[in-house]
């Protein structure tokens, strides 16, 4: 009996309950498909790897956070835009005039539409940007800057449109 009690104790210690909130809050009686379309590049600099890999970090962060079924058109739910900005400016400007930051900042402009409830409708332009040393050429660092970015954007795309808490 004494060791029936302390396997018992030991069973009910280390079980754990774990609670898993991403801030999706979408009525899946109703919806269940989401297209995200590709998001062109219209920014005067262009950095041609930029638009598939934002178009990727979109479309992962609804088909991992969410139970909607990615679909190529007519989805319940429609994230579509372009990517406006992709601009290199001047940070941390030294006592010699000379920056010693480059600020890179990426713009998308964004339409959400959402067919089961237009209350919830959205225009809107987000940016993310990385600082990096302006000893540094931009084609150094500028694949692991993009991949930070594009992952910063989906994830305030993703909490603007479908995260209503």
């Amino acid at each position: 009996m004494k060791h029936f009690l302390v396997f018992i104790l030991i069973v009910l210690t280390s079980c754990t309950i774990s609670y898993k909130f991403n801030g999706a809050s979408i009525d899946y009686t109703k919806t269940k498909t989401i297209t995200v379309a590709n998001f062109p590049i219209r920014a005067t600099l262009v950095y041609p790897p930029l638009a598939p890999a934002f178009n990727e970090a979109l479309k992962d962060v609804y088909t991992r956070q969410t139970r909607l079924s990615l679909v190529n058109s007519g989805g319940d739910l429609l994230v579509e835009g372009e990517i406006t900005g992709y601009d290199l400016s001047p940070q941390a400007v030294t006592e010699d005039a000379y920056a010693s930051q480059t600020r890179l900042t990426v713009s998308v402009k964004v339409r959400y539409t959402n067919s089961k409830d237009p209350q919830f409708d959205l225009e809107q332009t987000f940016s993310a940007y990385r600082d990096f040393s302006s000893s540094q050429m931009l084609n150094q660092v500028q694949d692991g800057l993009i991949k930070e970015i594009v992952a910063e954007l989906a994830d305030l795309i993703f909490n603007a449109t479908v995260a209503n808490w």
